[in-house]
C-alpha cells in the first residue's frame, strides 16, 4: 500500500487532565500516516487523484482552535476520524507527542483507524 506521511507537525492545542494544564495551548508534535492507492494519481500526475498533504496539514494546524481535550488519546482519535471523513484515505495512523514529563523526551500515543 502507498503511504503519505507528515512527520512531527508542530501544533499548539489545549490538552491535559488538570484544568490548569489546559489553560493555555501547549506544543505537541503530530505525525500522520495515510494509506492511499497512488496508481491513478501517478499515471495522470494529478493531485486531484491523491491526498493533498498540504491541505491535511493546514486542517490539522487549525483543528485545535477553540477546542480542548483531557487525553491525547482522544485527540489522536479525533484527528484520525477527521482525516478519514474529510480526506478519504484507506486508513490513517496518528501519533501525538506531548512534552509534559521533564525526565522524558516526550510521551506519545498512536491510533490507527480504517475507512468503513
Amino acid at each position: 500500500m502507498d503511504k503519505i506521511k507528515i512527520t512531527d507537525l508542530e501544533v499548539f492545542y489545549r490538552v491535559g487532565v488538570p484544568e490548569e494544564e489546559r489553560a493555555k495551548p501547549q506544543r505537541l508534535l503530530i505525525t500522520i500516516v495515510m494509506d492511499h492507492d497512488f496508481t491513478s494519481a501517478v499515471s495522470r500526475d494529478n493531485l486531484a487523484e491523491t491526498i493533498d498533504y498540504y491541505a491535511v496539514s493546514q486542517r490539522v494546524l487549525k483543528f485545535g482552535e477553540d477546542c480542548h481535550w483531557e487525553l491525547i488519546e482522544t485527540l489522536a482519535a479525533d484527528i484520525a476520524a477527521m482525516i478519514l471523513d474529510d480526506f478519504g484515505p484507506r486508513s490513517v495512523s496518528v501519533e501525538v507527542k506531548k512534552f509534559i514529563i521533564p525526565q522524558a523526551a516526550h510521551v506519545s500515543v498512536s491510533v490507527t483507524r480504517t475507512a468503513r
